[in-house]
């Protein structure tokens, strides 16, 4: 599932390195079978819209859409326990599916952040990669509904993770969502969340089933 890190890389923050390295995603992008003809040409696109500005705009551009927006938070467990408890819980559970696959994660790094998580599935073998994609595929549906509805570049990604996960995007929302963080809380509150704990007989079965893994991103 190479793609899935080079949909990680897009994602990420973008600093001169980033911006030094997107001939070189181009070049992957063109390279890699599990594009479609749509996907590939979105994605080549935002790389060549990318290219066209310098570094501040790029990360203007980024910053005003997933850092200052809640709604467009990368953090997958944002949109699933917004600010309860849970999500504390939720963290340490992904961190041990990722340490049974070898996966340390660097101090810095919070496991939720959508591009550590594709670079985690970028390691599995293809069906529990696709498995677990599928498993985040609401949060990704609306996330690109709602990058749909902003005109931004940045839907194509979300576009090509839903295609990698089998799953056809929703018709984005007819007007912009109540992103306020109240709104946020509001959506999510009191509902229930289950994991593989590290002790369940599943959490040995490689990745597990993706619906125990991440169960809640699937109910909406």
């Amino acid at each position: 599932m190479y793609a899935c890190r080079i949909l990680a890389r897009l994602l990420t923050y973008p600093d001169p390195d980033f911006m030094a390295a997107l001939p070189a995603i181009e070049g992957a992008i063109l390279a890699e079978p599990a594009f479609g003809a749509r996907e590939r040409a979105g994605l080549l696109s935002l790389v060549r819209h990318l290219r066209s500005q310098d570094l501040i705009e790029v990360e203007e551009g980024y910053v005003g859409l997933f850092d200052r927006v809640r709604s467009l938070s990368l953090h997958l467990f944002e949109h699933v326990h917004g600010e309860s408890r849970a999500r504390g819980q939720a963290m340490v559970d992904l961190m041990q599916i990722y340490r049974r696959q070898g996966v340390e994660l660097d101090v810095n790094e919070l496991p939720d952040y959508l591009p550590v998580f594709l670079e985690f599935l970028s390691l599995l073998p293809k069906a529990q990669a696709i498995e677990m994609l599928d498993d985040a595929g609401n949060v990704l549906d609306a996330l690109h509904g709602r990058l749909v509805k902003r005109g931004s570049a940045y839907a194509t990604v979300f576009q090509a993770l839903l295609t990698l996960a089998g799953r056809a995007p929703s018709e984005p929302p007819a007007e912009l969502e109540d992103e306020s963080p109240e709104a946020m809380d509001r959506a999510w509150e009191d509902q229930a969340v289950s994991f593989v704990g590290a002790e369940s007989p599943q959490a040995n079965a490689g990745c597990g089933k993706a619906q125990t893994i991440l169960a809640r991103m699937n109910q909406g």
